[in-house]
């Protein structure tokens, strides 16, 4: 009972195309951003907002988040929003997780692309599809972005939200990055089937 399979959020490297382990991840500090997204709620005029930092992954958002607190967002706990990337209705749930300080505290969650929202994701059987392929490239859930390199899709997602009038504003932020050690590329939390060992 020391081994077993499982479906965990690991660190993934698009170029070896191999996970790495943590000791193999180099954290830099870079500038990037917060871009700050409406999400409309549907059949209502009103919209969430939320800041994400990876808009390329929205593909594969499966829920809304908020805290069951939050008097701002207490009347729209189940209801759905509108995710703009693909048009597909999110169900808006409450967990209190969500810190009610931190940005909107409104979180979009994306199981198959953050340790976080895995553990959510699992709390409440949500399913976790990926939109990206092993090399760092979109895949079929992306539509017309399928096939293009994550930044390059979300360069071209944000002028296209951009265009659209769905980018409330743009923040700069500075954040650890992780690059992987053997071959310098930016590392992709993913989600994949992987052995482990228990240890003590």
């Amino acid at each position: 009972g020391f081994i077993y399979k499982g479906s965990r959020i690991i660190n993934w490297c698009p170029v070896c195309k191999t996970s790495l382990s943590d000791a193999e991840v180099e954290h830099e500090e870079q500038a990037g951003h917060f871009w700050h997204i409406k999400y409309p709620i549907a059949g209502t005029d009103r919209f969430l907002e939320i800041a994400t930092t990876r808009p390329e992954t929205m593909f594969a958002d499966q829920a809304i988040f908020v805290h069951p607190d939050d008097e701002r967002y207490k009347d729209l706990v189940g209801k759905y929003a509108i995710n703009p990337a693909n048009g597909e209705k999110l169900p808006i749930m409450a967990d209190s997780y969500i810190d009610m300080d931190f940005g909107t505290a409104v979180m979009k969650c994306t199981p198959a692309h953050d340790p976080n929202d895995f553990a959510l994701a699992k709390k409440y059987n949500l399913d976790m599809p990926i939109c990206m392929n092993d090399d760092g490239t979109m895949n079929e859930l992306c539509h017309k972005y399928q096939g293009m390199d994550r930044f390059e899709c979300r360069k071209q997602l944000v002028a296209d939200f951009e265009a659209a009038g769905i980018v409330d504003h743009i923040e700069k932020h500075l954040h650890q990055v992780g690059h992987s050690e053997r071959s310098g590329a930016i590392v992709e939390p993913y989600l994949s089937k992987q052995w482990f060992v228990k240890m003590k």
